[in-house]
């Protein structure tokens, strides 16, 4: 199983395909598996690299400290494998990581796709991820799981794919650490705004994000867009947060034919 050390732990990875190297990185959930449905699009195209985030999956549970730690993480990872730069697929939270690592350190990502995520934590976000806590350490892993689906997916794909979900979040709730280590990863995200630092972001960027997707609104997505030079922002009418999975032939495309430049 490869795993590379980090400051206090380990992080697990995976490699897919040939090519340019892609760093596709999962969101809160913080597994790289949750790109799968979408690997052998872009694994046909890409040298495609897969991590579990620390405190997540295969890698050690432990502690996250910030987004930074996690870019850190990210770049650790990057050298072991020989990598000076490579593109960027980021959904949410590992969109944000991406942004931090691309701002800290110049010249290590080519293209990045920034796929529904957030430029800083607002009232609104700190209310559900208040309620995502408060779930998580009194009503257990299985309630968390279950809440999650609400905010990843929209009612039509939920209603459509009753049967796939619950086998998801019984994974999910197998897989999940404790609630001290996944109220980190909330804290992490909720603290984390660079906002006044975007405009001196220089790498080439697209901005993807679904219109009903209630976990991320769009307008994060906006002002990523306006506020990152030269950035493309690219609307999704339906989707969800999850808009990689639900709508894969409206989100595929698109970021394929951006990374290929």
């Amino acid at each position: 199983m490869p795993l590379i050390p980090v400051a206090d732990g380990e992080i697990y990875y995976e490699e897919h395909g040939a090519g340019a190297p892609l760093m596709m990185v999962a969101g809160l959930g913080g597994v790289g598996a949750y790109w799968t449905p979408n690997l052998a699009a872009f694994a046909a195209q890409f040298r495609v690299i897969l991590h579990d985030q620390r405190g997540t999956g295969r890698s050690s549970r432990v502690s996250v400290r910030s987004i930074g730690q996690m870019s850190r993480d990210a770049i650790h990872l990057m050298d072991h494998l020989g990598l000076h730069q490579a593109h960027w697929l980021g959904h949410s939270t590992g969109a944000a990581i991406g942004v931090d690592l691309a701002l800290d350190h110049p010249g290590r990502i080519g293209r990045i796709v920034i796929n529904s995520s957030t430029t800083h934590g607002d009232v609104y976000r700190r209310k559900l991820f208040g309620i995502r806590r408060t779930l998580h350490a009194t009503a257990g892993a299985a309630a968390y799981a279950s809440f999650t689906s609400l905010l990843l997916y929209p009612p039509w794909y939920i209603n459509q794919n009753a049967d796939a979900l619950a086998e998801e979040e019984a994974k999910a709730a197998a897989g999940i650490a404790d609630p001290a280590i996944q109220a980190s990863r909330l804290d992490a995200i909720l603290a984390w705004d660079r906002r006044a630092e975007l405009p001196r972001l220089t790498v080439p960027s697209l901005v993807i994000c679904a219109e009903d997707d209630i976990l991320t609104p769009i307008a994060f997505s906006e002002d990523f867009a306006r506020l990152i030079p030269g950035a493309r922002l690219q609307r999704l009418k339906t989707g969800g947060h999850a808009c990689s999975r639900t709508v894969p032939d409206d989100f595929e495309p698109v970021v394929l034919d951006f990374l290929r430049g």
